[in-house]
């Protein structure tokens, strides 16, 4: 999976908790002395107290977590047209922006995006922003996985499961 990461320069504290940017970036599982080896513009210190620590500089610190998604966004406009007119079987991921265990299966999923390539269309719908499909299929928590033939609901996965779950529900949906 391709991960970028770009840093700028200012003064920003980060909780030692690490944020979700730097958890999504591969940073939780950093030391300090290893932040300070990546290939950023400017080192990092670290305080338990006071988290991550960045020097002085003019410009307002950012960090820019940016990963090629293999899923494709689909909302309530596009609806029609990308799951329910598909000529190939489609898998659709609801999810929330808040949901820890969501940004596990956007993993997942984007693996099998790139396994099933050309038999399988793949989309991550935020069930926040578009309540009315959510509520339609009847979504009460998230993540739930729901794959769609000739435009029917033909199968649900629901919750954090492995790839295998989903792998073995694709080709149920597939093979028929």
């Amino acid at each position: 999976m391709a991960w970028t990461c770009a840093g700028y320069h200012s003064t920003a504290t980060f909780s030692s908790l690490y944020p979700p940017v730097l958890q999504d970036c591969g940073f939780s599982s950093l030391r300090p002395q290893t932040l300070r080896l990546l290939n950023h513009p400017t080192r990092f210190s670290f305080s338990h107290q006071k988290g991550y620590r960045l020097p002085q500089s003019p410009s307002p610190f950012t960090i820019l977590c940016l990963r090629e998604p293999k899923a494709m966004a689909v909302t309530g406009r596009s609806w029609d047209k990308l799951i329910l007119n598909s000529d190939v079987p489609v898998l659709v991921e609801f999810y929330a922006s808040w949901c820890g265990p969501c940004r596990m299966v956007h993993r997942v999923i984007d693996e099998i995006a790139m396994d099933y390539t050309g038999r399988l269309k793949c989309f991550v719908l935020n069930a926040d922003d578009d309540l009315e499909i959510a509520e339609d299929y009847e979504i009460k928590a998230v993540p739930v996985v729901l794959l769609f033939k000739n435009g029917e609901k033909r199968e649900s996965v629901i919750g954090t499961m492995p790839k295998e779950f989903y792998v073995a529900a694709i080709e149920r949906v597939l093979a028929t």
